[in-house]
């Protein structure tokens, strides 16, 4: 299914400043495939002032471009609502010791 196939390219970004990737880290709001494969992805930041935000955007849109089936990859970069540690994976929790256990 193309959908995970693009959920295991998120995968494969990681944010330059915390050691998890976008996807468990809970950067991509909002993934959509159209029926002609063109993909549309909602991200943001942990942080608005990001200086690598255009590194992270480009990593996501080169990692989805190289999905198999993929036709073309639309970013978008947002900030509302505000990203916070709840929007994370239980995985990502565990990795970063955040996890309430």
């Amino acid at each position: 299914m193309l959908e995970r196939d693009v959920i295991m390219a998120l995968r494969q970004v990681y944010d330059p400043e915390i050691p998890v990737n976008v996807y468990d880290l809970g950067l991509i709001y909002e993934l959509r495939i159209d029926e002609d494969h063109n993909v549309f992805i909602q991200m943001t930041l942990t942080a608005p002032n990001c200086p690598m935000a255009d590194y992270v955007m480009e990593q996501v849109k080169t990692a989805v471009e190289d999905v198999p089936g993929v036709v073309s990859v639309n970013v978008e970069l947002v900030f509302e609502p505000v990203w916070d540690k709840s929007r994370m994976s239980e995985e990502a929790l565990v990795e970063l010791g955040l996890d309430e256990d």
